[in-house]
């Protein structure tokens, strides 16, 4: 039996995470820091609930008799013979009216069916070991709902015409917060790097789909004066060759071990840097010394190679499998016959112990679980919150204060090279001052950045604005997509007129990181999770595009109508964006992608019309008495479906003046039988007939019917040609523009030509970005989309920023007002979207990263006011701001179920990231642990700015008083028509007399005048104030 429980509790060892000891990060930290307490459960726990349960009921009597049986039998061979049973058990006739032969002829009835307690506790183990190892691979849970041993798997359909599933349809895919293709970390003063870059082997020259990270060893860069060292990764399956090398099994652990000493020969030169790597990190379970490279290897391919899901309902999926489990695979109904009706009841008994201590592990894997999904969908503290203001919409009262900022004229200097204007503007001299003030009034696009400020300034510069959000023109988002859509959900709910995405494309060049095996259900579950948002955002009337290629179009066509509705797919749209073509392994060269267009109501939606085209413009060449443009077009229909048989009615004569050229209809009736129209009347004398019959006698119709034709009859033109007389009608230039069509070939589509240069343009020759998308493509999209004046537009995939600058483009064009939101998560967040936002608020056209000239006036009155930009805690940092509370751990274990089911969730409690309300005392420091460049620092996290978001309130005005010393941060706004006021200031240590003098000081200074609701932070005396505690 040792065999069967020890190889059991390797299965649950693994699956709470145990061969993960040298990992500090995330959940792992988490399980490491109660492993005792998970090593007692498996090793104690959960054997002596096993040998409780078979202490008792049918199954202690089967095995009694089985047991006592045994010890008959021996001494029956004993005693009377030695072959008084054959080998099958069998007592011989001669021995049956024996004292003993009665016994262990009683016995054997009893026992019959029956198995001793070891083979029972083995069945038991087995049948555990069976069902859970059946659902986890790597470090995740894969819903694969069983059916039985023959047909394996069920899918959950309720008769569907067409149903997509997908194996991981129940799980928020996490691994977008992931340190995926920057990893960094600092050992002996060296900042090491880990870079992921694309493949550099041939598609075709791979073996196998299973994918690994492979270190570029020779390719190690070492910057001597900067103390930074880059190695460059890939990731992707093993080449012939490498599959040979690194064997069958433990092939990364073979790669880790192959890389090291490939990257310690590299660098054999490199004294400094080869001593940061090779510093012991930590010693192992054999207390041998690991090094720090070593550590850091085997963490960065951990992280990014498990824990790809998060379970939304474990417990429900595992509970009801583990009762599918037991009726189809335990209680066998062939073995419960032949073993008879008196020993049914042990196997029911035997089921109830597979269920109860499958129920008890369950519970344990779904605290673990839960407490994840908690973590993963709590709305994130904003870790910082910066605004981008153009000078000429501030007072010039700030000018003095941003002339004496140098950071801010340093990054004007690198951004905007404004020292090739004008040079003395960094010149040392009295005037500097003086000229850089007059130069902030003739440069109104300007781009402040409040984070070059001190907070008092700050302060006084938001507080100088009268509504705040309504100057906001833009706001990017440094986080995590999903987080960042659940953050901001109660402020923009419904309220998104047109969503544009460029999702990763999965194809070779851009895959997602994905779970070996499950390359495309990792796929949809990441699309999926944030689709559901997004689709919350969007107003009942909003349109989205999103651009895919080939790859995964059919995949996300399907994916989409589940999310807004097979009758909302409004079109799917060619667009040519690579006119030269991506060459495929297939054979093809691919010249185009796709843009899905749907809406969350077709009732409400209106689609957006496109501007016409040049060659459209000057074919219409005429105008009317009112100067409207129109062509002269042939009242004869031409097009599909304009033959008689087609359409009767539209079948007419029309009588034509050969002196004057007056057309009318005449008298005709209707002839249902016939289905043609009668003609009652002759042509008068001076009249001749006309008919809808194209060049070849061909009988086709006219435009319109009776009665829409007798309105366009009086402008209509008649003109004698080579096939006789011919009507011509007006078809006027729409204001609009035109519909838009399912096929778009402009040259400015092309995102080589037009994507990739308009970077180059912005930032120089350099490459900031891969796969950048053309501006005009964007553009187009959005106006599709139709967000109409002072919309907004949100991407959710921002990447470069192209959406906001074609939204900052299309306002300079359109004059609409259209105000966006970008959210990005990598680090080109701070590389390239913020100063591409930057630069093309500054001026419309660039060079090699210079300005060709300054804004117009126009185009500065049309540019953002203010851009906001704010950064998220992840979800990484709020696994890593976990903290546990042990003395209360150890007063809750008397508690039934503490362990199994509420143990993470109490101990963790007080954690900042869940938000320690006592710590709200002092809002302005309240400080969380963050991941950023390389390393966790602790930051203040904003959290007047999340409360605004949770709440979902429009900010009015931000503005500060200040009470004698105590700063007071004072937001009013509105939430529908609901006008509020939110009140923060630090109350840590108040008595009754802080309370009076604050609800004094909050009357004195009418900060609640007006308001139909208050919050304020901690206890008050305020009137009518409630505790902004439970928002939380």
């Amino acid at each position: 039996m040792d065999q069967h429980i020890e190889k059991f509790q390797r299965l649950l060892r693994e699956l709470f995470q145990f061969n993960c000891a040298d990992l500090d990060f995330g959940i792992y930290r988490i399980m490491n820091y109660k492993r005792d307490v998970i090593e007692r459960f498996i090793t104690k726990d959960l054997p002596a609930a096993i040998s409780q349960e078979l202490d008792r009921g049918a199954l202690a009597d089967q095995s009694q008799a089985t047991k006592e049986l045994k010890e008959v039998a021996e001494q029956i061979r004993k005693d009377l013979n030695e072959d008084a049973l054959d080998a099958d058990g069998t007592l011989a006739q001669a021995y049956h009216n024996t004292r003993l032969g009665r016994k262990y002829l009683d016995l054997k009835t009893k026992a019959a069916g029956g198995r001793g307690r070891e083979a029972l506790e083995a069945n038991i183990f087995n049948h555990l070991y069976t069902f859970f190892s059946r659902y986890y691979q790597d470090g995740d849970f894969i819903s694969k709902r069983r059916y039985s041993k023959r047909q394996r798997y069920a899918i959950p359909y309720n008769g569907e015409e067409v149903y997509l599933y997908w194996a991981n349809n129940d799980q928020y895919y996490v691994k977008t917060a992931e340190h995926f293709h920057d990893y960094a970390f600092t050992s002996r003063g060296v900042t090491v790097h880990f870079k992921l870059q694309a493949a550099s082997v041939e598609q075709n020259n791979v073996k196998g789909d299973k994918r690994f990270f492979l270190p570029r060893a020779k390719e190690v860069e070492w910057k001597e004066e900067a103390g930074e060292l880059v190695l460059p990764f890939e990731y992707r399956p093993l080449t012939e060759q490498e599959e040979i090398a690194c064997g069958k099994k433990n092939q990364q652990d073979t790669i880790i071990a192959r890389a090291l000493e490939q990257i310690s020969e590299r660098l054999k030169k490199a004294d400094r840097a080869l001593a940061a790597l090779t510093a012991e990190r930590r010693k192992d379970s054999d207390d041998q010394p690991v090094t720090f490279l070593e550590h850091h290897l085997r963490q960065y391919t951990r992280r990014n190679t498990s824990d790809f899901f998060i379970h939304k309902d474990l417990k429900s999926f595992l509970a009801r499998e583990l009762d599918f489990y037991l009726k189809n695979e335990v209680l066998n109904l062939d073995e419960m016959e032949s073993a008879g009706e008196d020993r049914a009841e042990g196997w029911f008994q035997m089921t109830r112990t597979i269920k109860a201590v499958g129920g008890r592990i369950i519970d344990f894997l779904d605290q673990i679980e839960s407490f994840q999904k908690m973590l993963w969908e709590k709305r994130k503290f904003i870790t910082e919150t910066q605004y981008c203001v153009t000078i000429g919409n501030m007072d010039e009262g700030f000018y003095p204060d941003i002339a004496a900022c140098e950071p801010q004229w340093a990054e004007w200097k690198a951004l905007f090279h404004i020292d090739e204007e004008q040079s003395d503007l960094f010149t040392v001299g009295k005037n500097k001052k003086d000229k850089r003030i007059a130069f902030l009034k003739v440069h109104p696009t300007l781009v402040l950045d409040t984070k070059h400020f001190d907070q008092r300034f700050v302060d006084r510069l938001l507080g100088s604005f009268e509504d705040l959000d309504e100057m906001t023109d833009g706001l990017l988002i440094h986080s995590e997509n999903w987080q960042a859509l659940n953050l901001f959900m109660e402020k923009y709910r419904e309220a998104i007129k047109a969503v544009y995405i460029d999702p990763p494309y999965n194809t070779f060049a851009t895959k997602i990181i994905y779970k070996n095996e499950y390359e495309h259900s990792s796929w949809l579950s990441l699309l999926e999770n944030r689709l559901l948002l997004a689709y919350h955002l969007m107003a009942t009337d909003g349109i989205t595009c999103t651009t895919i290629d080939d790859y995964e179009l059919h995949r996300l066509v399907f994916l989409m109508e589940r999310v807004f509705g097979a009758n909302n797919h409004l079109a799917t749209v060619a667009i040519r964006n690579n006119p030269s073509g991506r060459s495929t392994v297939k054979g093809f060269a691919i010249n185009h992608e796709y843009g899905l267009f749907f809406c969350r109501s077709s009732n409400e939606a209106r689609v957006g019309r496109m501007p016409h085209t040049e060659a459209q413009i000057a074919r219409y060449d005429e105008s009317d008495e009112d100067g409207q443009s129109f062509e002269w077009e042939n009242f004869r229909k031409s097009s599909a479906g304009s033959y008689r048989f087609d359409r009767p009615r539209q079948y007419f004569p029309l009588y034509c003046d050969r002196q004057t050229r007056a057309l009318r209809i005449p008298r005709i009736e209707w002839q249902e039988a016939t289905r043609s129209w009668k003609v009652l009347e002759s042509p008068g004398k001076a009249e001749t007939v006309i008919l809808p019959k194209d060049t070849g006698g061909g009988e086709r119709v006219w435009r319109y019917g009776i009665e829409r034709t007798l309105q366009v009859l009086g402008d209509a033109l008649v003109e004698e040609t080579p096939n006789g007389l011919q009507v011509y009608t007006k078809k006027y230039l729409q204001a609009r523009g035109s519909l838009p069509r399912t096929w778009w070939d402009k040259t400015e589509y092309s995102a080589r030509d037009n994507g990739t240069r308009a970077l180059a343009d912005l930032f120089g020759s350099e490459k900031p970005f891969d796969f950048p998308k053309a501006p005009a493509a964007v553009m187009d999209s959005i106006r599709v989309c139709a967000p109409g004046e002072s919309g907004l537009v949100l991407d959710y995939f921002g990447g470069s920023g192209t959406t906001g600058h074609a939204v900052m483009n299309l306002n300079r064009q359109d004059d609409e007002g259209i105000g966006f939101i970008l959210v990005e998560m990598g680090d080109y967040f701070d590389t390239v979207l913020l100063p591409r936002i930057k630069k093309v608020t500054f001026t419309p056209e660039w060079k090699d990263g210079k300005p060709k000239r300054m804004a117009t006036r126009e185009e500065a009155e049309r540019s953002p006011r203010i851009v906001k930009y704010i950064r998220i805690e992840g979800y990484e940092d709020a696994l890593n701001n976990i903290e546990f509370d042990d003395a209360s751990g150890q007063q809750a274990l008397k508690f039934d179920d503490y362990l199994l089911k509420y143990m993470l969730k109490w101990e963790t409690r007080a954690s900042e990231t869940l938000l320690n309300v006592e710590k709200l005392a002092r809002p302005f420091s309240y400080k969380l642990h963050i991941h950023a460049d390389g390393q966790t620092c602790e930051k203040v996290a904003d959290v007047p700015e999340t409360f605004n978001y949770l709440l979902g309130l429009h900010v009015r005005t931000r503005r500060v008083y200040d009470d004698e010393g105590r700063r007071y941060l004072v937001y009013r706004g509105r939430i529908d028509h609901r006008q509020i006021a939110v009140i923060w200031r630090e109350t840590e240590g108040w008595q009754k007399a802080d309370l009076e003098q604050d609800k004094k000081f909050v009357a004195m200074q009418k900060l609640t005048e007006g308001a139909d609701e208050v919050f304020v932070n901690g206890d008050s005396f305020i009137p009518n104030a409630r505790a902004l505690e439970p928002v939380f």
